[in-house]
């Protein structure tokens, strides 16, 4: 099997193994670990479709983790999509009128953040041992609300770890926010700042490259790493469930192997459609990739004109893991479309942050041929809601209703009549106002949990284990800080 290395998207020239990239989150110069090349998958689309969830993982994330063991890669993966997936299919694909949606919120904490960040504590444990590490690890994270509980839920109480969340305490539904702040574990911090989760994000990336407290740590043995997806160890495991999805469609006799698919995917981070980017670059056939943005569209407005301009308004909408003005895994695309210019990428870094934008030249404009950039309003994203209740009695959540509304906008413009997969990213149960308000007038005014009960009835489903008891469970974090603060608090966790 080739070896495959990973490396900088800002010049670093360094090229590290798998284990090196992960446990160390971001480069040095505050670049992104990419891999040197996209692996070609060496199973068949044929061979494939007989594979479970596991088997499928383990197939597709040992040719990008080429220094992993293997019998080490399989057991993460074992332990990783357990049963505290409520479905042994782990991300079911089911079909709704003539759309098909991949249910990716199975998992623990209701949302497909749970796909990555159930497994990796374990490529990070192993990533740790392989490299002789005997530091503490001291996991910084930024959340928009889903990736937060996603991964206090993977590092609670694994040895030789802290977890540290910030979440933006104004920005995150009121489930999202019990969620984050009933987490138990010894080793777990969850700060709530006044600000957006693009400061939050800013904040943590500013920490994971500073010098002076990354020196101070390790004079107390501790280290920096992420579990945001600017760690290439969140990446990879999302590659899985596109070809998941694509098999799915193959054994329901949907598609033979070999036809073309559409995904469309919302996203803020853009972490999760570039999975899908990968997936393509790996063999998988898709046709299109569907950029679904809520009303903070500098996504779409990048894909449409080629200006990425972060100088706006920020909208905190009814899908708030898409609130974000700063799309941290682009970095990735935009050093794949150059052709691998790591001197470009940081060049339009540094104008990003210093204008607040950038252009990207004719030649990478061409390259974004992949992708079809659309957005949804807030109206849009209700009616989305009430369509699909209506017509198929499916109840699909606020950040999936984006997707399905650019979808039906996509069909529109385009006539393209490619079986579409639209990648649901969250249970309805996670954002009952905004969702039971759309499907009838007679549920405004009811709390979040109140609201839990009353979407349970409608779906005549059982409540999902994870939020079951959530109004009762004890409030364990209280800390609120000011954006500018959030060294401060690491500073007093860490006692360093």
């Amino acid at each position: 099997m080739k070896q495959i290395y990973y490396k900088s998207t800002r010049g670093n020239e360094k090229l590290v193994k798998s284990a090196e990239a992960i446990a160390r989150g971001l480069s040095e110069d505050g670049g992104l670990f990419v891999p040197t090349s996209i692996p070609k998958l060496t199973a068949s689309l044929e061979e494939l479709k007989g594979m479970d969830y596991k088997k499928l993982a383990f197939i597709i994330m040992k040719e990008f983790l080429t220094d992993y063991d293997e019998k080490d890669l399989l057991e993460s993966i074992d332990k990783a999509y357990d049963e505290k997936f409520d479905t042994p299919v782990i991300a079911p694909l089911v079909k709704h009128g003539e759309t098909y949606f991949l249910e990716l919120y199975h998992g623990p904490t209701l949302a497909f953040k749970d796909m990555a960040l159930s497994i990796l504590p374990y490529l990070l444990k192993n990533a740790v041992k392989k490299l002789n590490i005997n530091k503490e690890m001291v996991i910084l994270t930024a959340t928009s609300g889903d990736t937060g509980k996603a991964a206090l839920e993977g590092f609670a109480n694994v040895d030789g770890t802290k977890i540290i969340v910030f979440f933006p305490q104004e920005g995150v539904s009121e489930i999202q926010k019990r969620q984050m702040l009933t987490q138990s574990g010894d080793n777990t911090s969850v700060i709530g700042i006044e600000g957006n989760f693009d400061d939050a994000q800013n904040g943590v990336k500013q920490m994971l490259t500073d010098d002076s407290l990354i020196k101070r740590l390790d004079d107390n043995n501790k280290m920096f790493s992420s579990a945001n997806s600017i760690n290439i160890g969140r990446l990879i495991p999302q590659v899985v469930y596109y070809f998941y999805a694509y098999t799915q469609l193959c054994n329901k006799g949907e598609i033979k192997a070999g036809e073309e698919i559409n995904f469309c995917v919302p996203t803020g981070n853009f972490g999760n459609i570039l999975a899908g980017y990968y997936a393509k670059k790996m063999g998988l056939p898709i046709k299109k990739l569907i950029c679904a943005s809520n009303e903070n569209k500098v996504l779409f407005d990048f894909i449409n004109t080629g200006t990425y301009d972060r100088v706006r308004d920020f909208v905190i909408t009814m899908s708030p893991s898409m609130d974000i003005l700063i799309s941290s895994n682009l970095e990735r695309l935009l050093y794949a479309i150059s052709g691998e210019n790591t001197s470009k990428i940081k060049e339009l870094m540094d104008k990003l942050k210093k204008d607040g934008k950038y252009e990207i030249d004719d030649n990478m404009k061409g390259e974004l041929k992949d992708f079809y950039g659309g957005y949804a309003s807030e109206e849009d994203t209700a009616k989305a809601i009430t369509a699909v209740y209506k017509t198929t009695n499916y109840v699909i959540d606020t950040h999936t209703a984006v997707s399905y509304a650019v979808y039906k906008k996509y069909l529109v413009e385009t006539k393209d009549t490619t079986k579409t997969v639209i990648v649901s990213t969250a249970s309805p149960y996670k954002f009952t106002p905004d969702v039971m308000k759309s499907i009838d007038a007679k549920y405004i005014g009811l709390n979040d949990f109140k609201l839990i009960k009353e979407l349970s009835k409608l779906t005549k489903g059982d409540i999902p284990v994870g939020i079951k008891d959530l109004e009762t469970r004890p409030i364990l974090h209280k800390t609120v800080c000011e954006k500018n603060e959030m060294q401060i608090q690491i500073e007093k966790i860490l006692n360093i």
